[in-house]
């Protein structure tokens, strides 16, 4: 089982992700971008994802980086915000 799966908000949909994006760890994950996983995601699979996909990204990211687990939805008021003023990333 990869160390990924014992993050917060990650399940069987959020680990088939990281595969999609080759991403194997949390240190690999720790690197990452929300914005960027998002948009890879995306151009990988052909398909506009859920922006709460972004969100989930964010938030292992964050505990990836940090150690504090925050639920996904924690994340969603900034995503929501970018998108109103048009900084949400463009697929």
């Amino acid at each position: 089982m990869s160390d990924l799966s014992k993050l917060k908000n990650v399940g069987k949909a959020a680990l088939a992700d990281f595969a999609v994006l080759g991403i194997a760890s949390t240190a690999q994950l720790a690197a990452c971008e929300p914005d960027d996983l998002y948009v890879k995601l995306c151009a990988l699979t052909g398909q506009r994802h859920d922006p709460c996909v972004h969100d989930v990204f964010a938030a292992t990211i964050h505990q990836a980086r940090t150690g504090e687990a925050l639920n996904w939805w924690t994340f969603t008021p900034a995503r929501k915000e970018r998108m109103k003023a048009g900084t949400f990333c463009k697929v």
